[in-house]
This record gives structure tokens, sequence and C-alpha cells, in this order.
């Protein structure tokens, strides 16, 4: 076993202080969270200042836990780590590490490659890490109740806590529970449900059971400064009391008034000063280590620890054994030692350990080095930039942030400062953190005469904002450096303004669109045109591909009539790059390619590469593609998945887009409720005058809900608000495909001359429209059939249902057939009203539109028509998520290759499993080919 460890991973020597008898409350607290999460896990975050009693208290939690049976898995944040990717995971899975074998391949790999195992040429995306956690804990869960505690939490690098947070949002029904204990409460949370419990000072009375239970005689007076002194803190207590056994007072009155933390790490300076020399080194050489898992050379450079040199640092008591290890008593010892001992003994301390280093670790060389570094210096900047490179290669986005920072302050050329300070904040937008982004760019901005490089900064702040909610402010922090960089990097002026070409999407406020047509005319002089590729395709460089992306974004009608044909050779060309080919996705959608948008989403999230964990600002489209296809589970399923990461990151716009974009799946779905609660918390979460994207769609699913309960004036005003009072839309993209649901309304509540105003609208846009006219001219036909006269609606009816563009869109052809057989039947034209309806019902009856299902039976029922039932099938009466995991699982798939697929445990897709059997009304897995072969034959019969 190691002799040496600053982060104790295995405590199992007693506490150090005597918190636990104390806080005999918080530790009831805390062992009933514990004890209630055996069965179905959960998070619990304990929040304390140093030397409050957390470690403590989840000793004895752990060591209750374990002694039940459960598998404690511990970890320990520390300083020298904070920057290292993924090193508190691999702490934390250390003991399990034979278990990653055992994974699927792509998470074996991902995991490897996290953990500085294996080599790849390109990050492993971090939801594949994540996944390898999950599956990892799940099957650890299989045979044990699983406990992970994490001390120090505050000093845990970003890339662990972003896998652990991943697994801790898909472990909610195993009994696999997280413990943090963290100094401050600015820990971000790893799952909405987690659970805290704060540490607060103790009272008078219960410090004063403390120092009565401590071996150290004091006199009243005495204690009674100790009391003051101590503010509570138990280890401030116990710390002050012991230095009141060797001299009058804990601290002399020339000591000020200090902070408690501080108080203490003057105490433990004073007992170093007073060490031996030869102690006074070693002690220094144990905190510089830093390290959970010393390797030989590092143990070889440590005294052993039955050296004698030892003994008056564990009688000062800086240093005890636990587990067979020494180790620093407490985190604020390690830190007050290290900030107490002499510059020179320090330094070269560092540089010894960055020697032993050099060869085994080259992230640790680095660190070490940097940490010896006094002044500038451009070879230890490079070896910093290289450790970054390495973390971001393992997506550890955060950890290579500070290691660029800490580059751009030690290289002496300003230029290269400013470089590395550039490349921080753009690498620093992946973490999600907008506050360390603006930092950034303001240091920069203070570092730099370089307009071009404070521009290239400020962009970056521009691209995170955009995901957040305040558009007006992102939009002029794009496009003001967008203006300043068209001349001297007109490359990255077009990425500026494909940014901000996102912004205007969602806030559709025309003067901006302007405005970014106009810089995309300007920079078309200063990009490149075309590349000819190895296999002879013709393919824009990225910077015009890019440049032709914004503009279709910003006028989707303005799209070049050629590019619905060329964008599958397109999409061919760059098959291998998922970045590129997301952006194809979303062209493809916006010029109503529909299934050609919803296929390449697929191949771009299958081999996607991560460039982050932030989506990419119009990927929440995906999920529009899908509803548009048809396929709702997996539309459900990209919105979970984007309402995670923004989550996470705490992007609100983000998670607004999502939450729309759901309640409209569940209006149409039939679930009114959760409808009309995601739509409202996405309008709460934006400023619908800034992002009239997602107030289109949240009323879009508002709308929608009450058509469904028959409450036709509210539907009407719901779809009323996405058109103004000129009938012109209020998003220039996303009101439209609600024209014949507000035609519907309208109606049914006398209100045609309104809605005919918007249908009028729409018609005058057709010549404009360009390669969105076919569809467009549908939804007018279809608008002015049901607003028309009943002796004027045929024409209209049929022109819509017999041009193929209906038929790409299943719920939107579905409803067309379903009030062309209601105009029918009320026209007593019952034979031709019966195949409408039949069909109409048996796509709502596939898709799993309850409501609209219920309505076209109840029609085919009033024409004659036999119904069997008005509920959906077996399988549509799964949940979306049964019916992927059903789906994937009748192709042959093992539960953890459905598991990686839909980022899930496999224990979560075999309970689902279990679930759907009965209700499928089959025993076996085998059977699920049958299921799904018969959903297929429904399909295709219409």
């Amino acid at each position: 076993m190691d002799e040496h460890a600053t982060g104790a991973t295995e405590q199992d020597d007693a506490p150090h202080t005597e918190s636990s008898a104390v806080r005999q409350a918080e530790q009831d607290e805390i062992l009933a969270v514990v004890d209630a999460a055996r069965g179905t896990g959960g998070v619990l975050v304990i929040i304390g200042a140093p030397g409050a009693g957390k470690t403590t208290l989840v000793t004895r939690a752990a060591g209750r836990f374990g002694a039940s049976g459960g598998r404690v898995l511990r970890a320990a944040g520390v300083p020298s780590e904070a920057d290292l990717a993924f090193s508190a995971l691999h702490q934390l899975l250390r003991p399990v590490r034979e278990g990653i074998d055992g994974l699927p391949p792509r998470q074996r790999d991902a995991l490897r490659t996290a953990f500085g195992l294996g080599e790849r040429n390109e990050a492993p995306d971090p939801m594949l890490i994540g996944m390898g956690v999950l599956t990892l804990l799940s099957d650890l869960a299989a045979d044990h109740p699983v406990l992970l505690v994490m001390d120090d939490a505050q000093w845990t690098d970003g890339a662990s806590l972003d896998a652990l947070s991943f697994a801790a949002r898909r472990l909610a029904d195993e009994p696999v529970t997280m413990v943090l204990a963290t100094h401050d409460g600015v820990l971000p949370e790893l799952v909405p449900w987690q659970q805290a419990i704060d540490l607060p000072p103790l009272d008078r009375d219960a410090a004063r059971l403390l120092l009565a239970g401590l071996p150290e005689e004091t006199d009243p007076a005495t204690r009674e400064r100790i009391l003051d002194q101590g503010e509570g803190n138990p280890l401030a207590l116990v710390e002050l009391t012991r230095a009141a056994a060797e001299r009058p007072y804990p601290l002399s009155d020339a000591d000020g008034p200090l902070p408690v933390t501080d108080r203490l790490e003057l105490v433990y300076a004073k007992r170093l000063a007073a060490l031996p020399d030869a102690t006074r080194r070693a002690i220094v050489r144990l905190a510089t280590a830093d390290a959970d898992d010393p390797p030989q050379p590092l143990l070889s450079w440590l005294p052993g620890s039955g050296d004698p040199v030892w003994a008056p640092a564990e009688k000062a008591g800086l240093v005890r054994r636990s587990g067979g290890r020494l180790v620093a008593a407490h985190a604020l010892v390690r830190l007050a030692v290290h900030q107490a001992a002499p510059a020179d003994e320090r330094r070269t301390a560092h540089l010894e350990l960055a020697g032993l280093y050099r060869e085994r670790d080259p992230d640790r060389y680095a660190w070490h080095l940097a940490a010896a570094t006094t002044g500038p210096s451009a070879r230890v900047a490079t070896e910093l930039e290289n450790s970054a490179d390495r973390a971001r290669r393992r997506s550890g986005y955060s950890a290579a942030t500070h290691l660029l920072e800490r580059a751009a302050q030690l290289h002496p050329v300003q230029a290269e400062r400013a470089r590395l300070l550039v490349t921080a904040a753009r690498t620093a937008v992946l973490t999600g953190k907008l506050s360390t982004v603006e930092r950034l760019a303001a240091r920069t901005r203070a570092d730099t005469d370089d307009p071009t490089a404070a521009a290239l900064a400020a962009v970056q702040v521009g691209r995170l904002m955009a995901m957040t909610t305040s558009h007006s402010a992102a939009f002029g922090q794009l496009i003001r450096p967008a203006r300043m960089l068209l001349d001297t990097a007109p490359a990255a002026a077009v990425e500026a303004v494909a940014a901000a070409s996102v912004v205007g999407f969602y806030s559709s406020d025309p003067s901006q669109l302007r405005e970014i047509e106009g810089l995309l005319t300007h920079a078309d002089a200063s990009v490149a045109s075309a590349s000819t590729q190895p296999d002879g395709l013709t393919l824009p460089d990225q910077g015009t591909l890019l440049a032709d992306w914004a503009r279709t974004v910003a006028r989707p009608e303005a799209a070049e009539p050629g590019l619905p044909s060329r964008l599958p050779t397109l999409v061919k060309a760059v098959s291998d790059q998922p970045d590129l080919l997301t952006l194809l996705a979303i062209a493809a959608w916006l010029i109503d390619e529909t299934d050609l948008a919803a296929g390449t989403f697929d191949t771009a999230f299958a081999s996607w590469a991560s460039k982050g964990p932030v989506p990419n600002g119009l990927s929440g489209t995906a999920a529009l593609a899908y509803l548009d296809q048809g396929r709702w589970a997996r539309a459900q399923t990209a919105c979970a998945e984007l309402a995670a990461v923004a989550s996470a990151a705490g992007l609100d716009h983000a998670a607004a887009c999502s939450a729309a974009t759901d309640a409209m799946v569940r209006a149409l779905r039939g679930d009114l409720a959760g409808a009309r609660d995601q739509a409202r918390y996405a309008l709460e979460l934006v400023d619908p005058a800034e992002s009239r994207g997602i107030m289109v769609l949240a009323h879009r699913a508002l709308g929608t809900a009450a058509t469904a309960e028959g409450d036709h004036e509210t539907a009407y005003q719901h779809y009323r608000a996405l058109f103004d009072g000129h009938g012109h839309p209020t998003h220039y993209h996303l009101s439209y495909p609600a024209l014949p649901q507000l035609a519907s309304a309208a109606a049914r509540c006398g209100r045609n001359d309104e809605a005919t105003l918007a249908v009028d609208a729409a018609e005058r846009s057709l010549k404009s429209a360009g390669n969105l006219a076919p569809r467009r001219a549908v939804l007018v036909q279809l608008s002015r059939a049901i607003l028309s006269t009943p002796d004027e609606a045929e024409p209209y009816f049929t022109r819509a249902l017999t041009d193929p563009v209906l038929g790409r869109r299943p719920m939107e052809r579905a409803q067309a057939l379903l009030a062309h057989g209601e105009w029918l039947r009320r026209r007593r034209r019952i034979a031709e009203a019966r195949p409408s309806l039949a069909e109409a019902e048996a796509t709502f009856r596939r898709l799993g539109a309850r409501p609209w299902t219920a309505r076209a039976q109840a029609e085919l029922r009033a024409a004659g028509a036999q119904t069997s039932t008005t509920e959906p099938n077996a399988f549509t009466a799964l949940t979306p998520q049964q019916q992927q995991i059903v789906r994937l699982a009748a192709t042959g798939l093992t539960n953890r290759e459905v598991a990686e697929k839909l980022f899930l445990s496999p224990r979560t897709v075999g309970s689902h499993l279990y679930r759907a059997f009965p209700k499928l009304g089959i025993t076996a897995r085998s059977q699920l080919r049958d299921v799904v072969d018969a959903i297929e034959a429904d399909i295709a019969a219409g």
C-alpha cells in the first residue's frame, strides 16, 4: 500500500476532529438520505466551511454504508489536479478500473482516452465518456448498492463533474448514491433533484460541548477566547485549544480580526516554522506533491513513513496516518504549509517534482514546472499549451481553459499572450460558463493593443451569449467584432455572423436579419469560393459553406433554387464531419427538405465526435425535423438531450427551445397538462420580444392543446399570436406551418375574416418564397378550403391533397385528410368521406395522436364505418422512450447496446422492456420483432 497521500481516499482511522459528536442532527440527516437512496439512488451535497466537519460526517456515513454490504468509492479533490481533466473521476473509479475493459467498445475506448490510457486522433464524445461511467456504475450496482463520495469537491475538475452529472441524471432509479462535500455553494448542480445539507457554525452551547470533550486543559478565560476566535468551526476550536495548551493564548492581539480559516492557517504556519529544518522540508515536499496515487519515484523522493523525521510533524498535528499512509492532517494544513513555506523551498520542491514527472506524466510535469516559474517563460507557456491540447483531446475543456490562461500569464510575447487568451476564450465557450468567457475577453482587451485579437475574444462571448436569453446584447456582441474582422480576419468574421444569424433566427427581428445579409455580402469578396476535393466533388470551403449557411438561416426563401438538389451531394462529401453535417441538416430543414434533414441529423448524431458539451445554437431544430417527419419519440429524446445539456450549462434559451418543442409533441399526443406546463415554462425563460421563435413554438403548442380539448376560441387566440395585425408572420419561418390550424380555429368561432388576413399575406409571399413556395402554397390551399364556403372548398382541398409535398409530413397530411373527410360527410358524400377519414385515423393511431385519433374515429362512426376503439394500439400506448427501446431491441441489440444509443443505463433499458412486455401482450424478447413488423406493416398500409 502507498505510504504517502495528501488527499486520502481511504480514511479508516478515527476522524481527527470530534465534530460528529456535536453535529448529531446533521449526521442523522446524512445517514437518513444515504439509507433512503440505497434502493433508488440520489445525489447529496454537503456544504460547509473548511473545518466544519464534512469529512468526518461523510466518513461515518460511508463506513456504515460499507458495513451494511454496499460498495463505497471515494475520492478527494486537490488544488493541483483541478486543471487535470478527469483526474477526480480516475481517482474515484480506480478501484474498479478492471470493469472498464468489460464496457461496450465505444464507451471503453472513450473512458480509456479520458484517463490517458489510449490514443485517439479526436476528442471522445463527452456523452460517450458519461455513458461509460453510467454503464460501469450500473454494472456495479447490479450486485451491491454503490456510494460515491467526493470530498473537497470544490477542487474537482470540471470534466469529472460533467461525467458524474451525466451519469447521475440517468441513475435516478438505480441504487447508486453520490455524496459530494464542498466548501461553498458554487459547485455546479449535478441533477435538479439533488439534496443539500448546510453545516452552519456550531452554536455556543455545542462549541462548549466540543471543548469539554478535548483532552487539553484550559482555564475559563482561555476557553471563552477560543470560543470567540473559533466562531463555531469544529476544526478551529480543536486546533486553537491545542495551541492554547502550548502557550497562554491561541493568538495574540497583534494577529488582528482574521477570518477563522486565516486563523487556522496562521496556527499551522507557526507550527511549521517551529519544526526542525529536515521535518519542515519533508512536510513541504508532502504538501507540494499533492497526489492521491503517488508513483514509485515520488515515494522514493519522500522520506519513508517510518522515518523519524516525521515525528515532530505528527506531534504538531500537521500529518497523520490513515489506511497505512502518511497524509496531511487536513486540506487546510496542506494549503497553509504550501503558502507558509520559504519560497526557495517551495520552488525547489516543484522543480524536483517536475523532473520526476517529466517522462511519466507530461501534464503534471507542466503544472509543477509552471508552479516553480516566477517570471515570463516561453518554454513553460509552450508546455502548458501542450497540456491544454491534451486536455482538449480528452474533452477536458474546463481544464484546458485554465491551462491556456496560465500559459498566457507566463508568455513574454504580447502577441502570443493575446493568441493564448483568445484560444482560452474559444475553449471556455465549450464549458458553457459565460462569466469565464467574459473574463477572458476582458483580459484580452486589457493585455493587447491588437484590435483583431480583442474582436476575436469578443466573438466568443457572443457565441455563448446567443444561447442565453440576452439576445439583443448577444447580437451586438457578435456584429460589432464581425464588422471589425471583415478585412483583417474574414473567416472569423463569417463565424461571428453565422452565430449572429442564430440570434436573428430566434428573434425574427427584420433589422437584425438585414444587417446579417449586408455583412455577408461584404464578406463574399473576402472568402474563397470553392475548392476541389480528392474525390472530384466540388465542395465550398468551410468559410464559404458557413457564409451560405448563415444566409440560409437569415432568409431561407432566398436560398439558391438548386440547393435542394445539391444538398445530398454536400452531405455525402462531409459524411465524416458531424459538425458540418449538423449545419447541412439545419439548412435542409429550413428549406423544407424534411426527410433529408432528419436523415442527416441521424448520421451526424451517430458519428458525433463532440466539440464540447454545449449545443449548436440551432441543433434544437433536429427535434422539429423529427416532429415533422412523424418520429415523435425521437423528437422527444432530442428535446431531453438538449434540456440536459442546457440545464448543466445554465443556458436558458436552449432550455426554452427544448421545452417549447417538447410541449408541441405532448399536445399532439394528448398530454395536455404536460404540454401547457412545458410551454409556459418556455415562455417564462425568455423575453417574447427578443425570442419570437420560442414564443411562436410555445403558442403553437398551447393552441394545439386547446384544439384537442375543443376550446376553439382559446386555440384561435394562441394561433392569432403567430401573425401580426396585418396578417404578417410573427416569425418568418415558424409561423407559417400553423396557418391551417389558425384557419380551423377561426372557422369554428366565426373569425374567418381575421384569419383570411394571414392567409392572404401568405399567398402574396409565394412569389418570393423560393424553395419554400411549394409547402407554403399547400398550407394556403388548405387554409382557403377551411375558410371557404362549403360550395367553394373542394378545389382547394383537391389541389392540396394531390400535391406530393403534403406527404412528407404525416401529421400535416392526416389533419388535411380529416378536414376533407369532415367536409365531405357534412356535404352528405359519405362514401367519399370514408377513405379520407380512414387514412387519417390510421395515421393518427400510428403516430399516437390520441385526441385526433378519437376525433377521426367519431367521424368514421358518423359516416357509418366500423371502428375498433377510441384507444391507440398497444404500441402507441407505450411511452416514447419505451417505443424507442422496443424498436432497437427488436433489431437484436443487447440492453447495453440499446442503452448506449439512447444514453440510458442498461438496467433502465431492462426495466422499460419489463414494463413494456405485458402492455404488448408478449412474454419473450424474441417476440419483439413480430411486434415491430406489425407496426411497419400498419405504416405501409397507410
